[in-house]
């Protein structure tokens, strides 16, 4: 398994994603401004992974801060919070990890600055660590809607590189593969980026889990002929009322599960729900560059000059089309997530085949 991030020796290292699967490059982001801009670019993408990324360009901005006591340095260190929260604003977890940054400042605002700096790294290494270890919750209940024969169609990239390892979609089908099941994945190439072709086939095949790539607008006609079972995505960011943001194409996917009466599963970690929207209409939705649609890779141009572009990274499942969510507390549906709220709440998992 490739690593999407890591902090090393003071300096957060990145897997250009950009360049898969022909070339892997890591980058060296030595300042947060680095890590922002590799948000930005997409040399690492993916929810979890992002938030990651947030938290360590804190840490690494925080090094760089000298600050005699604690408003001095809090002064000093929001603006790289706003830089850091600009960078993608659809995806929930770059806000959280921040949230969770200022917290646990707050929490220590007595202590000299250099130990708030030393705490930071810790925290950005806390998360990178649990973030693996809710991937692999989440594979294991997931794992349970994965049968001997089937076949999975997942949309985009929510593997291991999407996060800080396992992956949330990608992580049923791991552990299913670990149970000794037989299955088999159909992932979506996901235009205009491809995520899918560049790095959801790549990673699979690393895995030894036999994967089909497809074209997106295939999607339908295998499912009216009978050919999946099931499909498993990401998200971005999902409301509390069960509304899931993920990469465009994603809610055409789940119409297409609904009339064809497949189960649509989507791999939410709790970090990625965000419980202060009522629905889906509140997430900001957003929008890129018009060249990732008429170039292929940033180099082979594909439509006239001049053309108009609308380039909508995100769309919005309504929760009517999600079968379940599926958590590191156990799986959902839509109307059950508020279960999660409480504290300290009783969770229960479900199991059927509509």
């Amino acid at each position: 398994m490739v690593n999407a991030i890591e902090w090393v020796e003071g300096k957060v290292i990145m897997l250009d994603q950009t360049r898969l699967p022909l070339e892997v490059k890591f980058i060296e982001c030595a300042d947060y401004r680095k890590v922002a801009e590799g948000i930005r670019k997409l040399w690492i993408r993916g929810a979890p992974a992002i938030g990651i990324a947030a938290a360590m360009g804190v840490a690494l901005a925080a090094q760089d801060i000298r600050a005699d006591h604690y408003d001095s340095f809090m002064n000093k260190i929001e603006p790289v919070f706003f830089e850091l929260l600009s960078t993608r604003p659809t995806a929930v977890n770059i806000q959280w990890a921040i949230e969770r940054i200022k917290r646990l400042l707050a929490e220590h605002r007595g202590e000299p600055v250099s130990t708030l700096k030393d705490l930071l790294i810790r925290e950005a290494r806390k998360i990178l660590e649990e973030d693996i270890e809710i991937n692999k919750a989440i594979g294991r209940w997931g794992a349970e809607f994965i049968e001997d024969g089937d076949t999975i169609l997942t949309h985009c990239n929510a593997g291991s590189l999407a996060t800080g390892g396992y992956g949330t979609a990608t992580a049923p089908m791991r552990i299913a593969k670990e149970q000794g099941k037989l299955f088999q994945v159909i992932a979506d190439e996901t235009r205009p980026v491809l995520q899918g072709a560049r790095l959801t086939a790549w990673e699979l095949m690393q895995e030894g889990i036999p994967v089909t790539l497809i074209t997106d607008n295939t999607a339908g006609a295998l499912m009216q002929s009978g050919d999946i079972d099931l499909a498993i995505v990401g998200t971005d960011r999902t409301a509390r009322n069960g509304d899931v943001a993920n990469k465009i194409g994603t809610y055409t996917v789940a119409v297409l599960c609904k009339e064809n009466k497949i189960p649509f599963y989507v791999a939410a970690p709790l970090s990625s729900i965000d419980f202060s929207l009522p629905s889906g209409e509140y997430i900001p939705i957003e929008e890129r560059s018009p060249e990732e649609v008429t170039l292929v890779n940033g180099r082979c141009q594909i439509a006239p000059d001049g053309v108009n572009v609308r380039n909508i990274a995100f769309d919005v499942t309504p929760h009517k089309y999600v079968t379940a969510l599926i958590t590191e507390k156990g799986a959902f549906r839509p109307k059950d997530l508020k279960k999660l709220m409480k504290t300290n709440a009783e969770t229960e998992r479900f199991r059927f085949r509509p």
